[in-house]
């Protein structure tokens, strides 16, 4: 798509979400809206090249909107995600990577979620829905960005898939869910990019089974193949993933509690280039205060850089790969709820401390001559800022929706 027409076509959605929840109380149409945004400092040491690294930046700035005609069994997600604008060079954070970013989280596009869903059932112990539009593939765990740390994991790229064209089918009996869906392969290159249709939606599948056999408590396997998704035109190679999680969120001695296990797998070319990430994370809640913490060890390609060390070639071929590396990683984090229900807003300080090292496993890249040592740490601190409905979970939509459940702020229960 053209960038006049991508440009337009975004101010376009984004006066549609600003005016939609009036014209749904206008026509009597369910709907719900929201925002956040995070304002931080980050520290890394080292950074490529050696050097510690201080930056101040707007992380995760979200608008979100859903809207139901229940009459007509369907509703609508819209999320806008701005980080092209107030992170256009990405959000520091020693050993993530995608997108052409390295050792920085990259920005997601402006539409990070544009999809109608229907009901075709929708009964007491029964509900099959179909979903249609941008979004994410029913793969993996949720979006990191709804899950409690402003840190993503390294594994991001191996455990979701996103921002893609979606078409997908959810039936869900009792505590079983199936899910099904096609795609797109083709992976974003910059944030005001769309995926394309022609020619690629459809040559990609992914499909997840979910058992949630008491309240709180949810399994989840699933397996996608992923047609080039680092080459546009097509040319890369295809993607096997394998994504395995255990995920609880209840009340614990009347403490909101939440965790995830996980563990992931990615592989290319019959196997010769395999990627692996197993992931914990838990919080705690106590009042207004939580405690955060995440523990994971994902194995990471070594590209070729460009100029700028945080950026990588894209389009990827598999001729750039130089080696494969181990990235362990421990995150602690605290953050204190400050509500102002007046304004539906919530503001919450917040502090994240990460430190690891990195190791490496095969082919010629040497992270002890590119960073200067092995271990590595990071610090954040800033505020998270909420307005309005609490974030969904993103990557799961219709019948794979659990039934809703108490929350607590920064948590989608």
């Amino acid at each position: 798509m053209p960038a006049g027409r991508s440009d337009r076509l975004l101010l376009l959605i984004l006066v549609g979400l600003l005016l939609a929840p009036g014209i749904a109380r206008a026509q009597a149409v369910t709907g719900d809206a929201g925002a956040q945004a995070i304002l931080a400092r980050f520290y890394a040491n080292p950074v490529p090249g050696g050097d510690p690294l201080t930056e101040f930046k707007l992380v995760q700035p979200l608008v979100m909107l859903r809207a139901g005609l229940p009459a007509w069994r369907l509703s609508f997600i819209g999320t806008l995600d701005l980080e092209g604008w107030t992170m256009p060079n990405g959000e520091l954070a020693p050993g993530d990577w995608g997108e052409g970013f390295v050792d920085r989280r990259h920005p997601h596009t402006y539409v990070h979620e544009l999809l109608l869903v229907g009901d075709v059932v929708r009964a007491s112990e029964s509900r099959v829905s179909v979903t249609a539009g941008k979004g994410f593939a029913p793969f993996g765990t949720d979006d990191p960005m709804s899950r409690p740390f402003v840190r993503y994991p390294v594994n991001h790229h191996l455990a979701q898939i996103l921002e893609r064209w979606v078409g997908i089918a959810a039936v869900r009996f009792g505590p079983v869910t199936v899910e099904g869906g096609l795609f797109d392969g083709d992976e974003p290159e910059f944030p005001g990019q769309w995926p394309l249709f022609e020619g690629r939606f459809g040559d990609s599948w992914s499909a997840r089974l979910t058992v949630r056999p008491v309240n709180g408590l949810e399994l989840q396997g699933s397996h996608a193949s992923v047609a080039s998704p680092e080459h546009r035109p097509g040319a890369g190679l295809t993607q096997e993933k394998w994504d395995v999680s255990g995920r609880f969120s209840h009340l614990v001695g009347g403490h909101p509690t939440y965790a995830l296990v996980e563990w992931a797998h990615s592989a290319e070319a019959d196997g010769f280039f395999e990627f692996s990430s197993i992931l914990g994370e838990a919080t705690w809640s106590a009042g207004r205060h939580r405690l955060a913490y995440r523990f994971e060890r994902t194995s990471r390609q070594e590209e070729e850089r460009l100029v700028d060390p945080f950026r990588s070639e894209r389009p990827h071929l598999d001729n750039q790969i130089f080696g494969t590396t181990r990235w362990t990683v421990h995150t602690i984090g605290y953050a204190f709820s400050l509500p102002i229900p007046r304004l539906s807003l919530d503001l919450s300080p917040l502090a994240e401390l990460s430190a690891g090292r990195v190791d490496k496993l095969e082919g010629l890249f040497d992270p002890q001559a590119f960073y200067g040592k092995t271990s590595f740490w990071s610090f954040t601190v800033g505020a998270r800022f909420t307005w309005g409905m609490p974030m969904h979970r993103m990557g799961r939509y219709g019948a794979a929706l659990p039934e809703p459940m108490p929350h607590t702020h920064g948590e989608v229960m």
